[in-house]
C-alpha cells in the first residue's frame, strides 16, 4: 500500500501540522460518543473547538456535536447543519434556546474552524453563546434566543453524555480533526488558532492552556483499533467510543491525511449532474444517463498527478477520467454531437473498449477491456495525468492500458491521450447507464492501493506550487467608507493603488474611475458616453496605504457627507497582470499599441477620453470582432472598428479606426491572467436555483459578470468586504447609477474555497443556456484557503 504525501503548514512554513482527520460516512450511520459520570469542572461554562470538512449535504438537519442527556430533553449545548446549511445552536432539549446563522456553510472543497464558546454566567445575554466561523465571531441570525442566566448543560448527571456525528437519522457526512472540549473555560479561537503573516490566512496551533475534569483533545491518530481511533490526548484520558467507523484498510478506512493543513480532492457535491454523492463526497453515483461529477481541485499546469477509483462495477458507457469545467455535468459524453466541453477523456465499457469524447484524436489499438474483462467491484481503475507533457494513462489493478506492451507513465512512454494542454482539467466521472454505479475516489488522503508512477503525486494543497502572489490583498483590495463632505484619507489598503474605481453604495450615482497615468483629480465614469473630467474635489492623492478625497461638492459621487462608498483597488504591474496604458490616436486606421504584460491579456477595456463608449473586450467573447461596453447593459456587439477583430498577444494589443481617432487621447486598461489571483472566463447557465459552479483556483475577493448574448443586467460586481458571508448579494452596476441591494430575492452568489457558485435562477446571470463572461480576483489562493 502506497502512503499519502507529508504535510504542509497553511502559511507555507514548517510551524504546526495536523497530521489526520476522522470521516464521518452518514451512509453508514458514523458517530463517536463517551459517557461522562463524573462531575465537571462547570455546567456553566465550556468551548468547543474543532476543525470540519463538509461532505454531502443533506435535506435532514446533520448534528455535528452534543452536550447533553440521552433523552436530549434537559439542557445541552448542540451544534448541527440545517437542511439549508446554516449552523444552528441550540442550548436546551425543545430547541427553544439558541441561534440560527444568516450566514450558509456550503463549501465542500476545504476546511472550516468552528469555535463554540458557552458562559451563562455572564450578565449580557450575548455574551452568554458566542459563535466563531474561521476565527471571526458569527454576529448576524435569523432567529436568536440566548441561554438563561446560569443555565446548565446536564455536566455531571448520571446519563450525561457528549457525542460528534449522530443524532439519530441527523448524521453528520464530512471529516472533523482536532476536536477540543474545555470544561470551565470560555476561549477565544485565539486559543486553536492564529493568522499567518505571510498570508493572512486563518490556521491552527497548539491549545496550552488547562482542559478542565471533562475536557479532552482528539487527534484521531492512532488507526490500530476502532476503539484507539477516540483516544482522548489531553491526559486526561476521556476516550471515545464509535459507531460506524471503519479502520479496516480499503475503501472504508476512515482516518484520512485531509486535514487543514493538507486538503485533498473530493468529488463535488455542488459540480455535479444528477450524481448522489455520499461518504464524504468520496462516492460518486449517477443516477441518471449522461450525468456526471467533477472533483473539487483542477489540475495544475505543470506536475504530474495520479488518483484511484474503485468501481463497484463499470455500467455501459461509465467513464473515468478528466474534462474541463466548462464540459456539461447533465449532457455527458454519449457521442461527440452533444458535448460542449472542449475535451473529454474516458474509458469505458463502450463497444468493449476505451473511448473518447470531445476530440478528433483517436484512441486505436492496445489492450482495451474486452466484455470479459470489464472491471468488476472492487477493481481499482489507476489515472495519471502528466500536465508537463500533457499526457494521460488509465489502468487497472495495477497494470497500464497500452498499445506496445510499454505504457510507462514515469518516462512518458505510450501514454493513452496527449495535448491535454491549454484548459484546466479536473479528475472527472460520468455515467452513460441506466445501472448505479458506485465511483470511489481516493486523491491520497488514504493508503493508495499502487505504488503511483515515479514523480507522479497526490491530488492535495501540500502538492499544488506555491503561489506567484501569497496574499492578494497587497495588490488588489476593496474599501468602504462613508463620505464626510469635506477631505478625507482611506487608509486601509496594503498598498498604493494605481487604478480605483469608487461607487457610492446608498446612492444613485455612477462609478467613477481613477488612475494613476492620468493623475489625480482626472475621472471617467463608467456610464457613458461621458468625457473624462477634472474635478480638484475627488481623488486628490494616490498614497502608500489608499487614497485621498476632496470635499466633492458636485453630484459626481465620491465622498458625500455621510453616503456610503466602496472603492475597487488594484496595483498595476507584471507581477499583478495589471497595465494601464496611455497613447494617443493619430487617424491613420487600425494600429498596434504595445503594452508591458509580457503575455496576452484576457480581459481589457480601451476608453477615448472624450465622450466615446467603453470598448470592452474579453478572451470569452463570440470572437475578436465583437466587444462589450461597460457603460451599457446591452449584448456584445460586432464592430472591427474596434479591435480590428484582433485579438491581443504578448506584446500588443490592435484598435481599430474608433479607437485611433486623430488628437483624441486614450487610456486602456489590461489584465492578464495570474495563477492563484486573477481568472478571466465564462459560463452557460442552467436556469435554476442550483446554479454554475465557476472554478478559479482561488478564493475570490471580487467578481465581476456580464451576460454577454442579451440586454439583461450591466457589468455586475460583487464583492466579500461589502458582504461577509454566503449567500452574497449586494451587486453593483458599472452601467447604472442604482444603490446596492442586499434584498433577499437578489442574493445570488456563493463565494467558496474555489471558485463561486450561481445560487439565483434570474437572467441576469443565471438564464438558460446563456452565456456569461466574468472576471474574478483572489482573496486567497486556493492552496491556502479556507471553506467559506
Amino acid at each position: 500500500m502506497f502512503g499519502a504525501h507529508p504535510m504542509f503548514r497553511i502559511g507555507g512554513g514548517q510551524g504546526y501540522q495536523i497530521a489526520n482527520s476522522l470521516r464521518f460516512r452518514a451512509s453508514n450511520s458514523a458517530y463517536i460518543r463517551r459517557t461522562i459520570g463524573a462531575s465537571s469542572t462547570s455546567t456553566t461554562v465550556s468551548t468547543w473547538s474543532f476543525w470540519i470538512k463538509r461532505g454531502a449535504f443533506a435535506a435532514a438537519r446533520q448534528v455535528i456535536v452534543y452536550n447533553g442527556n440521552t433523552a436530549g430533553t434537559g439542557n445541552t449545548i448542540q451544534l448541527e447543519f440545517t437542511s439549508g446549511s446554516a449552523i444552528l445552536a441550540y442550548f436546551n432539549g425543545a430547541g427553544t434556546t439558541g441561534f440560527t446563522t444568516n450566514a450558509v456553510f456550503r463549501d465542500p472543497s476545504a476546511w472550516y474552524h468552528v469555535v463554540l464558546a458557552y458562559d451563562s454566567t455572564q450578565a449580557t445575554d450575548s455574551n452568554r453563546a458566542k459563535l466563531y466561523v474561521n476565527g471571526t465571531q458569527i454576529t448576524s441570525f435569523s432567529s436568536v434566543t440566548y441561554p438563561a442566566l446560569n443555565q446548565a448543560f446536564n455536566a455531571g448527571s448520571g446519563d450525561y453524555q457528549q457525542m460528534m456525528g449522530f443524532g439519530a437519522t441527523l448524521n453528520t457526512d464530512g471529516y472533523m480533526a482536532n476536536v477540543y472540549f474545555i470544561d470551565g473555560q470560555a476561549l477565544t479561537p485565539s486559543s486553536f488558532g492564529q493568522t499567518d503573516a505571510t498570508t493572512g490566512v486563518w490556521g491552527p496551533k497548539a491549545y496550552s492552556g488547562t482542559y478542565g475534569t471533562n475536557g479532552f483533545f482528539l487527534e484521531f491518530k492512532d488507526a490500530t483499533s476502532t476503539t484507539t481511533i477516540g483516544y482522548d490526548t489531553s491526559g486526561n484520558s476521556n476516550n471515545f467510543t464509535t459507531s460506524g467507523i471503519s479502520v479496516t484498510s480499503g475503501v472504508t478506512f476512515d482516518q484520512m491525511t485531509d486535514t487543514p493543513t493538507n486538503n485533498y480532492a473530493v468529488w463535488s457535491p455542488i459540480d455535479k449532474g444528477t450524481v448522489t454523492v455520499s461518504e464524504a463526497n468520496m462516492a460518486a453515483v449517477p443516477a441518471a444517463d449522461v450525468h456526471a461529477i467533477r472533483a473539487t481541485v483542477g489540475l495544475p499546469a505543470t506536475g504530474k498527478w495520479y488518483w484511484e477509483i474503485a468501481v463497484s462495477a463499470l455500467g455501459y458507457g461509465t467513464g473515468l477520467g478528466i474534462a474541463d469545467n466548462a464540459s456539461n455535468t447533465t449532457t455527458g459524453p454519449s457521442s461527440a454531437a452533444t458535448r460542449t466541453y472542449q475535451f473529454g477523456s474516458w474509458f469505458n465499457s463502450f463497444n468493449g473498449g476505451v473511448v473518447q469524447y470531445g476530440t478528433s484524436q483517436a484512441v486505436t489499438g492496445g489492450t482495451n477491456w474486452t466484455s470479459a474483462s470489464q472491471p468488476v467491484a472492487n477493481d481499482i481503475i489507476m489515472v495519471a495525468v502528466d500536465m508537463d507533457n500533457g499526457s494521460m494513462w488509465v489502468g487497472k489493478n495495477g497494470t497500464w492500458f497500452n498499445s506496445s506492451g510499454t505504457a510507462n507513465p514515469a518516462t512518458n512512454t505510450d501514454p493513452r491521450w496527449t495535448g491535454l494542454t491549454g484548459t484546466t482539467w479536473f479528475p472527472y466521472m460520468a455515467g452513460y447507464t441506466t445501472t448505479a454505479v458506485t465511483s470511489r475516489a481516493n486523491f491520497g488522503q488514504r493508503a493508495f492501493s499502487y505504488t503511483p508512477p515515479n514523480g507522479f503525486k497526490a491530488l492535495n494543497t501540500a502538492n499544488l506550487s506555491v503561489p506567484s502572489i501569497k496574499n492578494p490583498s497587497t495588490l488588489m483590495s476593496v474599501a468602504t467608507y462613508t463620505g464626510n463632505g469635506s477631505t478625507q484619507s482611506i487608509s486601509s489598503l496594503a498598498f498604493q493603488p494605481d487604478l480605483v474605481w469608487i461607487k457610492s453604495r446608498s446612492a444613485a450615482t455612477t462609478t467613477n474611475i481613477f488612475d494613476s497615468q492620468r493623475g489625480v483629480q482626472k475621472g471617467i465614469q463608467s456610464t457613458g458616453p461621458n468625457a473624462e473630467y477634472t474635478d480638484a474635489n475627488t481623488l486628490t492623492a494616490f498614497n502608500s496605504t489608499g487614497f485621498s478625497l476632496g470635499s466633492d461638492a458636485s453630484s459626481r459621487g465620491v465622498n458625500v457627507n455621510t453616503a456610503t462608498y466602496v472603492a475597487w483597488t488594484w496595483k498595476e504591474s507584471v507581477g499583478a497582470g495589471l497595465d494601464i496604458v496611455l497613447y494617443t490616436g493619430n487617424g491613420g486606421g487600425a494600429r498596434n499599441i504595445a503594452h508591458g504584460l509580457g503575455v496576452a491579456p484576457k480581459w481589457m477595456f480601451v476608453r477615448g477620453l472624450d465622450a466615446r463608449v467603453w470598448a470592452g473586450w474579453h478572451t470569452d467573447l463570440t470572437s475578436a470582432a465583437y466587444y462589450l461596453d461597460l457603460g451599457t447593459v446591452a449584448a456584445e456587439f460586432v464592430d472591427t472598428t474596434m479591435f480590428d477583430s484582433t485579438s491581443p498577444d504578448a506584446s500588443n494589443f490592435r484598435v481599430g479606426s474608433y479607437n485611433n481617432v486623430n488628437a483624441v487621447n486614450y487610456v486602456a486598461y489590461l489584465w492578464s491572467e495570474v495563477a492563484g489571483f486573477s481568472r478571466f472566463g465564462s459560463y452557460v447557465g442552467n436556469a435554476g436555483a442550483d446554479g454554475p459552479f465557476v472554478w478559479c483556483g482561488f478564493s475570490p475577493r471580487w467578481i465581476i459578470i456580464k451576460d454577454r448574448t442579451a440586454a439583461n443586467l450591466g457589468w455586475r460586481i460583487y464583492d466579500t468586504v461589502r458582504e461577509t458571508f454566503n449567500e452574497m448579494g449586494g451587486g453593483l452596476e458599472t452601467a447604472s447609477a442604482a444603490a446596492e441591494n442586499y434584498a433577499t430575492s437578489v442574493r445570488a452568489i456563493d463565494v467558496l474555497s474555489n471558485g463561486f457558485k450561481i445560487r439565483v435562477s434570474a437572467s441576469g446571470l443565471n438564464g438558460s443556456g446563456t452565456s456569461y463572461v466574468f472576471a474574478a480576483f483572489a482573496e486567497v489562493p486556493f492552496k491556502y484557503a479556507r471553506a467559506r
